[in-house]
């Protein structure tokens, strides 16, 4: 049974989230205030943290930066619960680490969708692991198993939403891959069309595999319609890509 933490300072909030996850068969746990969560995310090790942002104490954005630094949590999904509904504050929900973003006030249904979703796509077992498809071209190799990316021979530590991202676009190399694509294979559902929450990640994919973010060579935007990434048939490094391993 997946144990979820519930990290909330609105006791009808967090019953009500509480409820609907046992009903649905999730072990719950709860927590009001973010030292208390941070706590009981390292006792407990649940398999999915939900976030509320503004918190006593220690607030959600700094309690999810912890999480994300500390090796021992660093892997649990954390779904981000918030009143703050502005791009901004979804945009540093995802710098924080978030792995996805709910706003309040939301449908059950929604919530237990997202749920569903995310303890779907961080089983440990990366969605990639479980078919044989593409899993490496020219420099790029991926590894299912670390949610690790080799690029050109230097090992890259992807977060789970990095390393789906990363696969839905090889799986398409050379050709462009819509949002609404996207948002379905990597986050497993089907939202209102959110740019932005695939923005934030190719913008975090760019820092990690381009020589210049700000130029990407690799992980291209096609305007209006979507991302291509386009790599080299070899896994031989330019000057650029070999000052970017060093």
């Amino acid at each position: 049974m997946p144990r979820i933490l519930v990290i909330d300072d609105d006791p009808a909030i967090s019953e009500l989230v509480a409820v609907n996850l046992e009903m649905a068969g999730y072990d719950v746990s709860q927590a009001a205030d973010g030292i208390k969560g941070q706590a009981m995310a390292l006792q407990l090790q649940p398999d999915l943290v939900m976030l509320d942002l503004m918190l006593p104490k220690v607030d959600g954005f700094t309690v999810c930066q912890r999480l994300r630094r500390d090796e021992r949590t660093s892997d649990i999904p954390v779904l981000m619960l918030t009143a703050l509904s502005q791009t901004q504050n979804k945009v540093e929900g995802f710098n924080a680490g978030a792995d996805d973003y709910l706003t309040k006030p939301f449908e059950v249904e929604e919530m237990l969708a997202r749920v569903r979703a995310l303890l779907r796509r961080t089983d440990r077992i990366p969605q990639a692991a479980k078919h044989s498809e593409i899993l490496n071209y020219g420099p790029l190799t991926l590894v299912p198993e670390r949610f690790e990316a080799i690029w050109f021979d230097q090992t890259v530590k992807l977060t789970h939403l990095e390393f789906e991202l990363l696969h839905c676009l090889l799986q398409r190399h050379g050709q462009t891959v819509s949002p609404s694509e996207i948002l379905k294979e990597v986050w497993g559902y089907d939202p209102n069309d959110d740019i932005e929450t695939i923005r934030v990640h190719v913008r975090h994919l760019r820092t990690k595999l381009e020589p210049d973010p700000r130029r990407p060579s690799y992980i291209k935007t096609v305007y209006g319609a979507g991302y291509c990434l386009e790599l080299p048939a070899t896994g031989q490094a330019s000057e650029s890509e070999a000052s970017l391993a060093g």
